[in-house]
């Protein structure tokens, strides 16, 4: 079978902001935010959340997800993901589907999927042209450089390319969502971190040095992924404003 699954990773201990997946914003937990956008996707078949705690675990099944557990041990939400993929066999394509990232669009989540089936990369993700000066000199909003098919040349946190001859080319910022083939995934997990993945701190960079191809496509949603205190607030006033709307 050629199941395409949606798995979001939740854990409980957040560096930076502690329980985050069951923070409530207008009743309702982070990770059911993520979760019913994910629902949503018209190409995937399924949605599953992957967590190690029970807590997240007993939340997801109240309000209806399918939800497995997996181990403690897990670094990254890429090997959560891929101890789930190895129980099912009929996972053919996978998205990794950040559970900070609330305001995500089905629509971006289908991009993401028709990426990964049709075109000849291991792995597809989004990127978005950046216009304010502020992100583009954060360290925390990635960079993505990509050849003229759209395929990643590098990512960075880091103001890539330097500008020497300013306003010639767009500077593109990265969305950390991802969608596998299968093989792919399971070979980057299984791979030990590379030189450039340490360096940056950006696991995205053992595929492509491990010359994994990623394609990239541009999207204009502006993600709100939620990581601090302020994170959370922001998100809060946008659903209010949408609510009221």
């Amino acid at each position: 079978m050629n199941e395409v699954a949606i798995i979001i990773p939740a854990r409980y201990d957040s560096t930076r902001l502690k329980g985050k997946p069951l923070i409530k914003v207008k009743d309702k937990p982070i990770i059911q935010w993520v979760w019913e956008k994910a629902v949503k996707s018209n190409l995937a078949d399924r949605v599953i959340i992957a967590t190690d705690n029970k807590q997240i675990y007993e939340s997801a099944q109240m309000f209806g997800a399918e939800v497995e557990m997996t181990l403690d041990t897990h670094t990254s939400g890429s090997d959560r993901i891929a101890e789930v993929v190895e129980r099912h066999p009929e996972f053919a394509y996978v998205v990794n589907l950040q559970g900070d990232e609330p305001l995500i669009t089905p629509e971006s989540i289908d991009e993401i999927i028709k990426g990964v089936k049709n075109d000849g990369a291991d792995i597809s993700t989004l990127i978005r042209i950046l216009k304010s000066k502020k992100e583009i000199e954060n360290p925390n909003c990635v960079k993505c450089v990509t050849d003229n098919n759209g395929y990643a040349l590098y990512f960075s946190r880091s103001k890539i390319p330097y500008e020497r001859n300013p306003k010639i080319v767009q500077i593109y910022g990265h969305l950390g969502i991802y969608g596998y083939k299968r093989e792919a995934l399971l070979k980057m997990t299984q791979l030990p971190q590379s030189p450039l993945e340490m360096a940056e701190s950006l696991e995205q960079l053992r595929a492509l040095q491990a010359g994994m191809k990623i394609k990239t496509f541009v999207v204009d949603f502006v993600p709100v992924g939620i990581d601090t205190v302020d994170d959370l607030r922001h998100f809060e006033k946008i659903i209010s404003q949408t609510l009221d709307d």
